[in-house]
């Protein structure tokens, strides 16, 4: 039952993280660049739920991006799948409990993420590659995440010690009788 619970609420904060990127962050832009929340949510699953968790809750979400948004279908499910993928990793190569990792992080995903989607567009679309310009909009992107990691870090490590107590079976069951 805390299962079905915690993965209905990992859906309702999609939307809501949804509205916020598509009506909230639209007013608060640097030269028309929002943070992308998706990239913080995948990655703060697959940290402390878990990677199949992280791998299943990436491809969901961005293949529903990818329908809401009319962006070509299965890119960012596919780039999205591999960051939850590969933050089941990271959480045994450090603590969760240390801010820096989580935004070291979130800035390695966020890279990840508009890189690929970057080398997508100029292989399919044809588009130049514009080195600076992509670098500003990268640069301005990680800044936007950061700030909203180091904002939201109290309620994502809240929430991602819930969800590890939830999905990860730590728990030692010695049988010394």
């Amino acid at each position: 039952m805390k299962k079905t619970i915690a993965i209905i609420s990992l859906i309702i904060a999609f939307f809501v993280i949804y509205f916020l990127q598509t009506n909230f962050f639209t007013w608060f832009t640097i030269n028309g660049i929002m943070p992308n929340l998706f990239v913080i949510l995948v990655l703060f699953i697959g940290l402390f739920a878990g990677r199949k968790l992280g791998f299943a809750f990436g491809i969901v979400f961005g293949l529903i991006l990818d329908l809401l948004l009319g962006r070509t279908i299965g890119v960012s499910a596919f780039l999205l799948a591999i960051i939850g993928l590969v933050s089941e990793y990271l959480d045994k190569s450090f603590s969760k409990d240390s801010r820096i990792m989580i935004i070291i992080t979130t800035i390695a995903g966020t890279i990840f993420f508009e890189v690929g989607y970057y080398i997508f567009k100029i292989i399919k679309f044809g588009a130049i590659f514009e080195f600076i310009p992509f670098i500003k909009i990268l640069s301005i992107e990680i800044l936007f995440n950061i700030i909203l990691t180091i904002i939201l870090y109290p309620i994502i490590q809240n929430a991602g010690n819930r969800l590890e107590d939830i999905f990860k079976n730590k728990k030692v069951l010695s049988r010394y009788y």
